[in-house]
């Protein structure tokens, strides 16, 4: 799980960035072509700063002291817009445009679109919730993404801690609404996310302790760095503190306060079947995780037959190394201490080196596959201790387009076991390099496209590459210990099983415990992570779907492509296709391909 810039959905502001404000806008330049770029320009600066958080993001110094408007009167605007938006697309003639700002034209459509189509769903997800909620995202952005090098930063950081108080009550107020049309998050999810929400309240100020909150020892450790006066620094601790008391102290606590109320109105009940119009919902949110129109039937099949082929080949791993039971009795031995990190500091220390360095080698062997590298530096880090709890195992956070803030590969540290040796090859290549910092990297720091083309988040095509990532090293003499090669066919059956339990839970009424045991079964993955996925899947209907879709998808075009080009077919070139455009639908992906195929077949 990524990118988790989640909660803020970064991309709901950027799905739109093909925005001008008018519908009576012009905009200069000789061609179609400048005009339209000029068009695109304008509208992601316009539309990316109804987003203070975004901007902050992206490293983009504007409105650096203030949080998102989360009203339902704000958001409306943004869909107004975006329709006012789609016509002013629509008076540029497409028929005129270069093949690069045709492709522009025709995702920027394709996003309004889906903007204005998402608004019928807008109050179908659960705003807080024990993987990406609100209640841990924001102290992930002070702490990570709020920087501090000078003292108007320090202010800044200060005046979005006293709007803590009313940015929750547009929270609480969301999530009475969705209430209101029968949209209340299944009952295990308030033990996760209220703990959440306690942690960041305990400590000083807030309670009589010896340790700090959250956000004051961040606070403090931000200001240490300015090396300001003694009397700057009484000043500017004394607006914090107070700050903290009063506004992020009572939006936790009235947070809080709610959620163990609706929590005594929740059910067990997990899937998105339970709610009003929930098929026509989860069908919509398949179509757009996916980028296809698969039903969830298909995806259960699709599923089921991909699980089956992963055992064979799992197999032919286990008789490999000698070992004599069967498949499930492997689970059960790679589940041993033999294959984990010790649980303690200097284990978690280990990880994170060996981590490193598998990143560090692939790195070193780019040229071989791959024609464009990213430029941006990576970092491993620990998830943070305030949400470690209740966070994914994995996730990968872009770099800022500034280039002050490097992308960063999490690893969540609080459960050693969920994190054993021979997978710890695969979840880097898929967060780190070939994978998501890779591809995300790019993206960014492709020339000659619109910015909102560099920003795009589509689901399926960015985690069918994080999926592909981990498949392409063994092609190119990596996963030389066959226990590792074990555990990237691990981490491609997990997802193979999402396809499974996924529509199991959405659309077939699978109870929460069904999906675990299916997991338990059918992967040699450890019992209270199977949970955690379980239950992140429980909140995020259809996003897991995304991975084994994708992946096959890019496999289905490669083959095609060497296939069409024999001899001429050059891996180098085919990445390239694929990497240079930024995140595309998987329909617009396979375009391309062909594209780049009829080219190749012409020299």
């Amino acid at each position: 799980m990524k990118y988790i810039k989640r909660f803020f959905l970064l991309i709901s502001y950027l799905v739109i960035s093909a925005c001008g404000s008018s519908g009576d806008m012009k905009f200069e330049g000789s061609t179609e072509t400048e005009r339209i770029n000029n068009f695109f320009e304008k509208s992601f600066n316009d539309f990316i700063e109804r987003s203070p958080m975004g901007l902050a993001y992206l490293g983009i110094p504007k409105k650096t002291g203030d949080l998102d408007d989360l009203s339902e009167e704000y958001g409306r605007e943004g869909v107004e817009l975006a329709k006012k938006y789609l016509k002013v697309l629509k008076n540029f003639d497409y028929e005129k445009l270069d093949e690069q700002s045709k492709l522009s034209y025709k995702l920027s459509e394709q996003e309004l679109n889906n903007m204005i189509l998402d608004w019928k769903w807008r109050d179908y997800n659960y705003t807080v919730n024990q993987m990406f909620g609100i209640q841990s995202q924001i102290p992930g952005f002070m702490m990570n993404i709020h920087k501090v090098s000078k003292e108007s930063d320090l202010k800044d950081y200060i005046s979005r801690l006293k709007q803590m108080k009313r940015f929750f009550g547009q929270v609480i107020t969301q999530l009475m609404k969705s209430e209101t049309k029968g949209i209340v998050p299944p009952r295990f999810v308030f033990k996760k996310t209220i703990s959440d929400s306690e942690n960041i309240i305990e400590g000083f100020p807030l309670t009589k302790s010896r340790i700090d909150s959250p956000f004051w020892a961040d606070f403090k450790s931000k200001m240490k760095g300015l090396k300001l006066s003694k009397e700057k620094q009484k000043m500017y601790e004394a607006e914090a503190k107070k700050a903290i008391l009063t506004s992020v102290g009572p939006a936790y606590k009235d947070l809080v306060s709610f959620l163990k109320d609706q929590e005594k109105r929740s059910t067990n009940d997990d899937g998105v079947w339970k709610f009003p119009k929930g098929g026509e919902f989860y069908q919509y949110r398949l179509e757009r995780m996916t980028t296809t129109k698969m039903t969830s039937n298909q995806i259960h099949s699709l599923g089921l037959k991909n699980v089956k082929r992963i055992h064979k080949e799992m197999s032919a791993i286990k008789n490999k190394v000698g070992y004599k039971g069967s498949l499930q009795s492997f689970f059960k031995y790679v589940q041993t201490k033999k294959f984990q990190y010790p649980n303690t500091k200097a284990g978690k220390k280990k990880y994170l080196k060996k981590a490193t360095k598998y990143i560090d080698d692939m790195r070193a062997q780019l040229d071989k596959f791959f024609i464009t590298k990213p430029k941006a530096p990576i970092q491993v880090k620990a998830v943070e201790a305030f949400r470690e709890k209740s966070a994914g195992m994995a996730f990968y956070q872009s770099p800022s387009i500034d280039g002050s803030r490097p992308g960063t590969y999490y690893v969540n540290l609080y459960n050693m076991k969920a994190l054993p040796k021979w997978e710890a090859e695969a979840l880097a290549y898929h967060e780190g390099i070939p994978g998501h910092h890779m591809q995300l990297s790019i993206a960014q720091e492709l020339k000659g496209v619109p910015k909102f083309r560099r920003f795009m988040h589509i689901t399926s095509y960015i985690e069918g590459w994080g999926l592909y990532s981990e498949r392409l090293p063994k092609e190119y003499g990596f996963y030389k210990d066959p226990y590792s090669d074990f555990g990237r066919l691990s981490m491609e059956l997990v997802r193979a099983c999402r396809l499974v339990v996924d529509t199991g839970i959405h659309s077939k009424k699978w109870t929460r415990e069904k999906a675990i045991d299916f997991l338990d079964k059918n992967t040699p993955g450890d019992h209270m992570d199977n949970v955690r996925q379980i239950e992140r899947y429980i909140v995020m209907p259809g996003q897991a779907t995304a991975y084994m879709v994708g992946m096959l998808k890019i496999l289905e075009l490669r083959a095609m492509a060497k296939k069409e080009l024999g001899k001429k077919f050059d891996i180098r070139k085919f990445h390239e296709v694929v990497l240079t455009n930024g995140a595309v639908p998987l329909k617009t992906l396979e375009s391309l391909v062909k594209n780049y195929i009829k080219s190749e077949k012409s020299i």
